[in-house]
């Protein structure tokens, strides 16, 4: 059955290849499955046909057969479950590789977040430079140990898993803040990732629909 998935009609990172929909299409790259992308507008996400797939009217969704999953962390949990290429066979490295990627979207993505928001929608306060400053300390903290962890290695666990795949993606979140800079081997770490042909193909899908929708 084909699998489909959702993304942003006119994606709001200019495609900069930010969207979570990246996330699940670079995990179908790496394990070489083809698939469908549906569109959706702003509107079209709060309306009942994706609030039955999203309940919280995000992208990206992931259909196949009856199947209907969304959270992109989620999806790619599922995709590196049931095709091979992303999770070891060994049963602890698997389970090291999965405790990466909740690390990625619970730990150190948080911060992030919260950073992109409060430039986004408070950069206009007379408090938000404080406010970044704190956020930047929590992400620096987060940077700091991360890239301790990973040392001269490669990957986060031997060989590249899903865990480094939702943990770079999160990590190019901080590039326009230049924070990841100042952690040189976290920032060849996303450059290896990023020179992955199967990155590459991804990034490249959602630029070419950001480059087809500004044309219009």
């Amino acid at each position: 059955m084909t699998i489909i998935i959702t993304a942003f009609e006119s994606s709001p990172d200019k495609g900069q290849g930010l969207a979570r929909d990246v996330r699940v299409r670079w995990a179908l790259e790496e394990v070489g499955q083809p698939y469908d992308v549906r569109l959706v507008s702003f509107k079209a996400m709060k309306e009942p046909a994706h609030l039955a797939l999203n309940p919280f009217g995000q992208i990206p969704t992931y259909e196949e057969g009856n199947l209907a999953l969304f959270e992109s962390g989620a999806i790619v949990l599922h995709i590196a479950e049931r095709y091979a290429g992303l999770l070891p066979s060994d049963a602890a490295a698997r389970a090291r590789a999965i405790a990466w990627m909740f690390a990625s979207v619970g730990t150190v993505e948080p911060p992030i977040l919260e950073r992109q928001v409060a430039k986004l929608l408070e950069g206009d306060r007379s408090w938000t430079s404080q406010r970044l400053s704190l956020i930047d300390e929590r992400i620096r903290t987060r940077l700091g140990e991360l890239s301790t962890r990973l040392g001269d290695a490669d990957w986060l666990d031997g060989a590249f898993s899903a865990g480094d795949l939702m943990m770079v993606h999160v990590l190019l979140r901080l590039r326009p803040s230049g924070i990841l800079e100042e952690y040189s081997s976290l920032s060849a770490y996303v450059a290896r990732a990023e020179a992955r042909p199967p990155y590459q193909r991804a990034f490249a899908a959602q630029l070419a629909v950001f480059n087809s929708t500004s044309k219009d």
